[in-house]
């Protein structure tokens, strides 16, 4: 049985060699052309990709492809792997779909309700607006969708592979809904990260429907074979910044940056966390240089080192949360001048309360004057009054 694969991609990218993934461009219709195979030509909704980013890819598919017995949808950085982190084989995807309806991502487990997550990020009346379609449209769909919404848990990413049949009667029903929201919301008021509501409500609505249709779902890994590109670009930028010791721009560029993206931070943004670090590293520049005028940028302004040396900071942070702290840390904390006010911050992303605080800060000031650093010790030391109000246990720094 023949699979094909749609790789969904709204920039210029690198497709995997495999013939059985075909690179989608989605958004085509409103973009320059990548070269790739659009989502803009027979039966399209490409002009409406700010609302439903690689759904329009979907409908596509839906409805103008038929030259396969299997069709999936992945994305351009993101795909389906096995155990061994390998993106599967068209045979692999045969075998697994001889036993299974529909394989698609293991189900994320949230912190909090899918619900209250929305409200928090999103605005709850297009999830509510969607409830009341399903009850209008599909009444024997409400009561799993209202129990999933307000459950921990959900699918990923829109990501799926399935019999073709199978993918246009998905398909169908989803638009279904989705058309019937968007005549009921003003999704035009909203900024570009908010417009892609269909986008965000879709990857719990497949998560209703595999479970309505009492599917048996595949759930397996997905492989990130690059970082987004928005993410690789924010980098660039805040190198160049880093490079010109701009921290107000660095830290201007970002909060503009996160008020579009607010995703960028997310694992599945960042997921070698250099963009959390290079926050961590503007928010220590910044204090730095109201304190004394001068900051870490004065130092080292370049991008991966900084990144490294506030990475290795930050385990040794950890170590000392832990007790298992070693000569060497302290040394390293020394050797790289990594300021009272870089340990501190970082002791405060790392330990869960003030007396958690308290004492990293007591225990590494106590290394630090061991080893005759009387200055950056008791500078460490003084850290901990913003912590404790017992001046009792900081007296010998003060």
């Amino acid at each position: 049985m023949s699979v094909k694969i749609f790789t969904m991609a709204h920039k210029k990218f690198e497709p995997p060699k495999d013939k059985m993934y075909i690179p989608l461009h989605v958004g085509r219709a409103n973009a320059e052309d990548l070269g790739f195979l659009g989502d803009n030509t027979g039966d399209n909704i490409s002009e409406l990709n700010c609302y439903y980013s690689e759904l329009t890819g979907v409908y596509w598919i839906w409805k103008n492809y038929k030259e396969a017995d299997y069709v999936g949808v992945c994305h351009y950085r993101r795909y389906l792997v096995n155990e061994n982190d390998r993106a599967f084989t068209e045979k692999e995807f045969n075998n697994i779909l001889m036993d299974y309806d529909i394989i698609t991502t293991k189900r994320l487990k949230l912190n909090c309700a899918y619900y209250d997550g929305y409200a928090a990020n999103h605005h709850i009346k297009d999830l509510i607006a969607t409830g009341e379609v399903i009850r209008e449209e599909y009444p024997e769909y409400y009561e799993t969708f209202h129990r999933i919404v307000h459950s921990n848990q959900t699918y990923f990413g829109n990501i799926c592979v399935m019999p073709k049949p199978l993918f246009d009667e998905y398909a169908e029903w989803l638009f279904h809904i989705f058309f019937k929201v968007q005549k009921r919301i003003d999704v035009d008021s909203y900024d570009d990260y908010h417009k892609r509501v269909f986008g965000f409500i879709s990857e719990i609505l497949l998560l209703v429907w595999v479970t309505v249709k009492k599917l048996k779902p595949y759930e397996c890994k997905v492989g990130m074979l690059c970082e987004k590109i928005e993410t690789m670009e924010m980098k660039e930028q805040l190198a160049q910044y880093f490079q010109q010791r701009d921290i107000t721009g660095a830290k201007d560029y970002f909060n503009a940056s996160l008020q579009k993206r607010p995703d960028v931070l997310m694992e599945a943004s960042d997921i070698n966390g250099e963009l959390k670090l290079a926050m961590q590293i503007i928010a220590t520049s910044d204090m730095e240089f109201q304190e004394t005028g001068e900051s870490i940028l004065e130092r080292c302004n370049e991008f991966p080192l900084l990144i490294l040396y506030f990475r290795n900071m930050n385990d040794i942070i950890e170590r000392y949360k832990y007790h298992t702290e070693t000569w060497e840390d302290t040394q390293y904390l020394i050797q790289h001048k990594m300021s009272a006010t870089a340990i501190e911050i970082a002791a405060m992303i790392y330990c869960s309360d003030e007396e958690e605080i308290t004492r990293v800060l007591l225990e590494i000031a106590e290394a630090i004057l061991r080893e005759g650093k009387d200055r950056l010790a008791h500078k460490v030391g003084e850290r901990c009054l913003r912590h404790t109000d017992d001046t009792s246990r900081v007296q010998k720094f003060l």
